[in-house]
């Protein structure tokens, strides 16, 4: 396999493993080609080797920048923008627990803690109340377990992990 096959196909899989994550196919894409970038790379530069439109490469440039995994860099004489990624793979799966987090399960939390505080005056009631705490237990523990992702370091999230399969 060339190099250019290897990095095609790194990211054609980074943007189909993020699919399963809830990230967009593009995001990941762009995003793997920035983080195996060695050096940072301009927006015609990222339209060109995936192949995407200015519109399309804008908006997801945005996203992940957002997302807090690139960043921007103005380089002296250029007018153009040039972007980066972290490279430090454990910072980068802190930022996006961190962020999944911040999206997905803190707003559910909310919602939860409110549809709990319902009185329950009938069966129906009793029994709605009973699903959401159930409920509210489960994205408690999600909660916490990506809580204790991000607060993590590398050394300690390893030997979380080795004692699962121990």
């Amino acid at each position: 396999m060339t190099f250019e096959e290897a990095k095609d196909t790194f990211i054609h899989t980074w943007g189909t493993l993020a699919t399963q994550w809830g990230i967009s196919r593009s995001m990941a894409q762009l995003h793997a080609l920035l983080l195996i970038a060695p050096t940072p790379l301009s927006i015609e530069e990222i339209m060109e080797q995936l192949q995407i439109s200015r519109g399309n490469a804008s908006m997801t440039l945005r996203d992940l920048m957002d997302w807090g995994l690139i960043f921007k860099q103005l380089k002296p004489g250029e007018r153009k923008e040039f972007f980066w990624a972290e490279k430090d793979i454990w910072k980068v799966a802190r930022q996006v627990a961190k962020e999944r987090r911040r999206r997905e399960i803190t707003p559910v939390v909310e919602v939860l803690n409110e549809l709990k505080s319902i009185p329950t005056n009938t069966p129906e009631a009793q029994e709605f109340q009973r699903v959401m705490t159930g409920l509210s237990n489960v994205v408690g523990f999600a909660d916490s377990t990506l809580n204790a992702v991000i607060k993590a370091e590398e050394n300690w999230l390893m030997s979380q992990f080795m004692k699962v399969f121990k």
